[in-house]
């Protein structure tokens, strides 16, 4: 079943709640994310991706996954 944004970054926000999330996309199944957060300070950008990526509880696992792709931007805060 397609994933909404909303539903993106409400899981996306339990894991970052002072995260600043940008979610985007209309189909439900190729989006789009920007995660700027203090976490990934230190972080390299296979880091920061990962730890996205356990945010979605397993919404982009496989070809059965509810999420087909998620183009991400990661960083920490400037």
């Amino acid at each position: 079943m397609p994933m909404q944004t909303h539903e993106i970054e409400a899981l996306l926000r339990e894991t970052f709640p002072d995260a600043q999330i940008t979610v985007q996309g209309d189909d439900g199944v190729h989006m789009s994310a920007m995660v700027i957060d203090e976490s990934f300070r230190g972080q390299n950008r296979v880091q920061q991706q990962r730890a996205v990526y356990a945010a979605l509880k397993g919404k982009m696992d496989g070809p059965n996954g509810d999420l087909h792709a998620l183009a991400l931007t990661t960083k920490a805060p400037e």
